[in-house]
């Protein structure tokens, strides 16, 4: 419970990521988290059979936190449609619009549209200033929308994610319905390495959000532990070096 609080005490909300409906209640029942996104990788890996139905369900469970649900297409126009279904499912609905397909074409003209429809966006697959600049102004001043900068996948390249994520917060600022969000999250500590850089969201794998029971631990106690944990393993195989 004490971790719990001191997580909430950060200014920065902690979205889960992932599609598996049990995982995503357990998290929301317990208040850490306050909102969620989801990706057609992530329903594949979960099993999902029919994407409507299994969006209805979530958002019958989830009908107050943001969710994040992603379009499929790989065409502009029926990536429009497929978004303004997605829109129509609830108000707590962002529909996710990769910021350019598989041709490398941008998506900035149907992000424009969408969004001064009072579509709801979350454009995803962010990695430079530049897109980043771009999306901000092709969203509507008028409309909620998320910007997703994948910081950790820029990360994976060698590049200082949180130097490029605070320059990110900066752009985003000139639309103060834009929220950003630091994607693509590889340890704990990015939860507050996105809280500094001025991010609003980041979004954490279940398995990253698991280690939270160390938030604010002394580490002088859990040098010890790890001591012990070691000590407990070496005893266990049965080994002598003497």
């Amino acid at each position: 419970y004490i971790i719990i609080m001191k997580l909430q005490d950060l200014q920065i909300k902690i979205f889960a990521d992932g599609a598996n409906l049990e995982d995503m209640l357990s998290v929301y029942h317990k208040g850490v988290v306050r909102g969620f996104t989801t990706n057609p990788s992530l329903m594949k890996k979960a099993g999902v059979q029919d994407y409507k139905d299994y969006a209805r369900n979530v958002l019958q469970h989830i009908p107050d936190d943001p969710v994040s649900f992603e379009v499929f297409s790989d065409d502009f126009v029926t990536m429009e449609k497929e978004a303004e279904t997605l829109s129509k499912l609830g108000d707590n609905v962002y529909v996710k619009i990769p910021v350019m397909n598989t041709k490398g074409e941008s998506s900035v003209p149907l992000i424009q549209k969408l969004s001064s429809q009072g579509c709801k966006l979350n454009v995803t697959a962010i990695f430079t200033l530049e897109q980043t600049t771009n999306v901000i102004n092709a969203l509507s001043a008028e409309t909620p929308a998320i910007v997703s900068v994948f910081a950790g996948r820029i990360a994976d390249t060698g590049v200082d994610a949180y130097v490029l994520m605070k320059e990110a917060a900066k752009i985003c600022m000139a639309k103060p319905k834009v929220e950003l969000l630091w994607a693509s999250c590889r340890e704990f500590y990015n939860i507050m390495e996105a809280e500094k850089s001025g991010c609003h969201i980041i979004t954490v794998p279940n398995e990253i959000l698991a280690k939270s029971k160390n938030y604010g631990k002394d580490l002088e106690a859990y040098s010890l532990e790890t001591v012990q944990g070691f000590y407990k393993d070496a005893s266990g195989l049965g080994f002598t070096i003497l």
